[in-house]
C-alpha cells in the first residue's frame, strides 16, 4: 500500500494540513498511522464525514476559538459574547478545570499545553491566551523568557504554527511584561514573523479605564493576519491605539467615589462578616484618627516608631537603629515619632485600652489613604494586609489578584464590616450573573484573581475583529 503526507491529503480534499492531521489523530481515517510526528495516510482513501466538534451551520456561531491558558473562562465568556465557539480548551489547574466544565459545553478540554500537539486541534480563527504571569510579574523574581513558565510562550507559538488558517490572535499578561523591552521585543518579533500585525505595543489598560470599580492593570496584546487586514484602517505594519479607539480612555480611571459599591449584591450571608478581633482593630484606628485629630495621614503609622514612654531621643533613635536605616524609612520614623509626642497622652491610653503592643504585627500598621475625600472609615475601602490595615477611597477596589487579600466594606444591613463575596468578586470581573463556581471561597478568590476582565476582552475583541475585510481576497492580491 502506498502512503503520502498529510499535505499531499490536504491538497486532494481541499482543507488544512492541520484538519487532516486532526482527522487521523480522532480515528477518522482508516489505515492511516502516526510514524514518529508525521500521519501516514494511504494514497486513495476516501474523505472521512467531517466530525468536528465546530462542524455546524454557520449561522450558530460567527467564529470559532481556541482557550488557551484557560483559567475558568474569562476569554471563553467574552468570545462566545461576541458570537464565538470554543472548540479546545488547555488549562492544568484542576479547580479551574471543574469550574469551566460547569460553566461552558466545551467537550475537549485538556491540560498541559506541553503536551497537546498541534495537529490534534481542528481548524480555528482565533487564539485567546492568557499565558502565564510569573515569569513577568513583580512578585516573582522577573526572568522572563530565562524561566520555563515563561517559555510556554513558545508553546503557543508551536500551535500557531500547526494552524496557518488564524485569523486572530488575544494575548494577556501582567502589567510588567511590557516593562522590559528585551520581552516584548521576542513576542513582538515571533508574531510578526508568523504574519500577524500586532499591536505596536503592549496595550496597558485596567477596568477602571472602563467604569469599572478595579485597579488593575493588565497587557493586551492582539495581532491580525497579514492578509485580512483592512488597508484603510491599518496603513503600517501595526495595530495602534487609535486603531481600535482607545487613544481617549487609555490612562485615564473613568470612576468616581462611590463606585466601588456598585458591585455589591443585596442579600449576603452573615459567613462573610469579618471576625471580632479583625472589626475591633478597624474601630480602634478609627478611634485613633479622630482621637489625634490627624486629618491628612499622609505616611503610614507604625506603633513601633513610635517610641512608646521612651523620653531619651537618642535611645529612642538606637532602639529604631536610626543610623543604619534608608533615608525613607528615616523620614517615617520621623513623622511617627512627632505625631506620638504632640498626643502622648491620648495615644498612652488608647494603646494600653486595645492592648496594642500585644497585637500581631499587622494590626500594628495603619495607612490612611482617602485624603480628606472621606471623613469615617465606615465610608470607604479597607484591606488588611501583611503590611497593615490599609484605608482607600470608594472609587474603586485594589486589584484581585491569586494571593487572597479580599476588600472588606462595612455593611449598612448587617451592621457590621464584611469581605465583599466571591459573587461580587465575580462582577468586578464582570463575569455573567449565571456563573457558577467550584470550590471554597478561597480557592474561587484566587480563581478570579487570575482570571482575565470579561469587559476589557469583550471591547478590545470587537474592535480587533473589525479591522478584519469580509473577504481577504478584498486586499487586491498584494502582498503584506
Amino acid at each position: 500500500m502506498v502512503y503520502v503526507s498529510t499535505k499531499e491529503i490536504a491538497e486532494q480534499w481541499g482543507i488544512t494540513s492541520a484538519r487532516v492531521s486532526a482527522m487521523c489523530a480522532s480515528g477518522q481515517v482508516p489505515g492511516a498511522y502516526k510514524k514518529g510526528k508525521m500521519w501516514m495516510i494511504p494514497e486513495n482513501v476516501e474523505r472521512p464525514i467531517d466530525k468536528r466538534v465546530n462542524a455546524k451551520k454557520k449561522e450558530d456561531y460567527k467564529f470559532t476559538f481556541v482557550d488557551l491558558f484557560a483559567g475558568i473562562g474569562g476569554f471563553h465568556q467574552a468570545m462566545r459574547f461576541l458570537g464565538g465557539k470554543c472548540i479546545m480548551a488547555s488549562e492544568i489547574n484542576a479547580a479551574c478545570v471543574e469550574t469551566y466544565k460547569l460553566n461552558y459545553k466545551t467537550k475537549d478540554i485538556r491540560g498541559d499545553i506541553k503536551k497537546i500537539e498541534a495537529d490534534s486541534i481542528g481548524e480555528f480563527d482565533v487564539l485567546c491566551a492568557g499565558f502565564p504571569c510569573q515569569p513577568f510579574s513583580k512578585a516573582g523574581y522577573q526572568k522572563g523568557f530565562e524561566e520555563d513558565r515563561g517559555n510556554l510562550f513558545f508553546n503557543i507559538m508551536r500551535i500557531l504554527d500547526g494552524h496557518p488558517e488564524v485569523k486572530f490572535i488575544i494575548l494577556e499578561n501582567v502589567r510588567n511584561l511590557g516593562d522590559k523591552e528585551e520581552n516584548w521585543n521576542i513576542i513582538k518579533n515571533e508574531l510578526m514573523k508568523r504574519n500577524f500585525f500586532i499591536t505596536e505595543k503592549p496595550i496597558i489598560l485596567s477596568p477602571s479605564n472602563f467604569g469599572l470599580p478595579q485597579i488593575r492593570e493588565r497587557v493586551y496584546i492582539l495581532g491580525i493576519r497579514k492578509d485580512l487586514r483592512d488597508i484603510s484602517i491599518l496603513t503600517n505594519d501595526y495595530i495602534h491605539i487609535k486603531d481600535l479607539g482607545l487613544d481617549e480612555i487609555q490612562f485615564k480611571d473613568n470612576c468616581k467615589m462611590g463606585d466601588a459599591f456598585s458591585i455589591l449584591e443585596e442579600e449576603v450571608s452573615d459567613d462573610y462578616i469579618i471576625d471580632p478581633e479583625r472589626e475591633e482593630m478597624i474601630l480602634a484606628w478609627e478611634e485613633f484618627r479622630k482621637g489625634t485629630n490627624i486629618g491628612v495621614i499622609g505616611f503610614p503609622i507604625w506603633i513601633k516608631s513610635f517610641g512608646y514612654q521612651i523620653d531619651d531621643e537618642e535611645t529612642f533613635l538606637q532602639e529604631q537603629d536610626y543610623y543604619n536605616i534608608p533615608d525613607w524609612k528615616k523620614k517615617f520614623v520621623n513623622n511617627n515619632r512627632k505625631l506620638y509626642l504632640e498626643n502622648k497622652e491620648f495615644i498612652d491610653q488608647w494603646i494600653v485600652k486595645y492592648h496594642m503592643l500585644d497585637r500581631i504585627k499587622l494590626y500594628q500598621k495603619f495607612e490612611w489613604n482617602c485624603g480628606t475625600d472621606v471623613t469615617d472609615i465606615h465610608d470607604a475601602v479597607i484591606q488588611v494586609r501583611q503590611s497593615g490595615i490599609r484605608v482607600k477611597r470608594p472609587t474603586y477596589y485594589p486589584a484581585l489578584v491569586a494571593i487572597v487579600n479580599t476588600p472588606i466594606i462595612y455593611d449598612k444591613k448587617k451592621k457590621h464590616f464584611r469581605y465583599i463575596t466571591p459573587r461580587e468578586a465575580a462582577n468586578l470581573q464582570n463575569f455573567d450573573k449565571r456563573f457558577k463556581f467550584v470550590g471554597t471561597d478561597k480557592q474561587i478568590y484566587r480563581q478570579l484573581g487570575n482570571s482575565v476582565n470579561v469587559t476589557i476582552l469583550k471591547k478590545l475583541g470587537r474592535k480587533l475583529f473589525s479591522l478584519a475585510l469580509e473577504k481577504p481576497e478584498d486586499v487586491d492580491g498584494k502582498e503584506n
